[in-house]
């Protein structure tokens, strides 16, 4: 039976360098996912330090999390941010091709790279209902619940936003004008924080996304899997966010019927990619929901 498989460092060539900078800090390792491979990035003393195990959104990997690795590095946590299946240099799930395919494969994995032990658990827009999901099926696993604006809350933004289609485009600067478009519409409040970098970031990984077609963020599947949620749980959104845009109220009275549901923090100036538009403030959160 396949486990773990051999650690090496991992620096594709096409990724930036920021972030190639970042990676060459750890290790990869592969977990097994289906007939594939789940790749997971580490950083840190698994073994000494305080895990925190960070799950990206949808048509993303890893670098959803670029500028917030190191900071919780210094503050004395180990790191796993796995690309999900289906997503950046992970192979597709075993079953499935959504949020629920996910807990299964990721949780395979961490017993191979943990054991039993519970972690911090941050999950980022679709990352957060599989860290939801997650949390519901293995309870054990997760000390602390972290949602950073996620969906299937059953609250669908007021305003829809829909983003450009760019398969069908075979001309590379069309291609990726559209993704500069998409990352401007869809992830950032401040015109300056579409940068160069985040757009290198936004075509990787949309152009390595293989899950189309999900459906579960239009329904309110994480709202009903956190009721049954132990685990302190605490909600972070940008101020902008359109997802959240005028309907934060509405959002925090379906979190409220969670168990241990702790509170929300907003960031300022921010809108969906929170993480990394204000990192520094970002970062500010969690330690006061209780990340240190």
């Amino acid at each position: 039976m396949r486990s773990v498989s051999t650690t090496v460092p991992l620096v594709p060539a096409a990724l930036p360098a920021p972030a190639a900078a970042v990676l060459a800090r750890g290790r990869m390792v592969s977990t097994p996912c289906g007939a594939g491979w789940l790749r997971w990035h580490l950083w840190g003393d698994l073994q000494r330090a305080r895990p925190v195990v960070l799950l990206h959104g949808g048509s993303g990997s890893w670098t959803h999390w670029l500028r917030n690795i190191e900071p919780l590095m210094d503050q004395g946590h180990a790191i796993l941010a796995p690309d999900l299946p289906g997503f950046g240099d992970s192979d597709l799930p075993p079953a499935g091709r959504d949020a629920d395919a996910m807990p299964m494969p990721l949780e395979q994995g961490l017993q191979g790279l943990l054991g039993p032990r519970a972690c911090h658990l941050v999950g980022f827009s679709f990352g957060g209902m599989v860290a939801g999901l997650w949390a519901n099926a293995v309870p054990e696993r997760v000390s602390r619940l972290v949602l950073v604006a996620p969906p299937g809350l059953g609250r669908p933004a007021l305003e829809r936003i829909k983003p450009k289609a760019w398969r069908h485009l075979s001309d590379p600067s069309q291609r990726k004008a559209v993704h500069q478009h998409n990352l401007r519409e869809l992830m950032f409040h401040d015109e300056a924080s579409v940068s160069p970098l985040a757009c290198q970031l936004q075509q990787l990984n949309a152009e390595r996304d293989r899950l189309t077609g999900r459906r579960l963020s239009q329904t309110d599947v994480l709202a009903r899997a956190l009721r049954q949620v132990a685990a302190p749980t605490h909600l972070i959104y940008g101020e902008y966010d359109r997802y959240y845009l005028h309907q934060v109220e509405a959002i925090e009275s379906v979190l409220r019927l969670c168990p241990v549901y702790v509170g929300s923090h907003c960031v300022a100036q921010a809108g969906h990619w929170v993480q990394f538009e204000r990192a520094e403030a970002f970062e500010a959160a969690l330690l006061g929901v209780g990340l240190d």
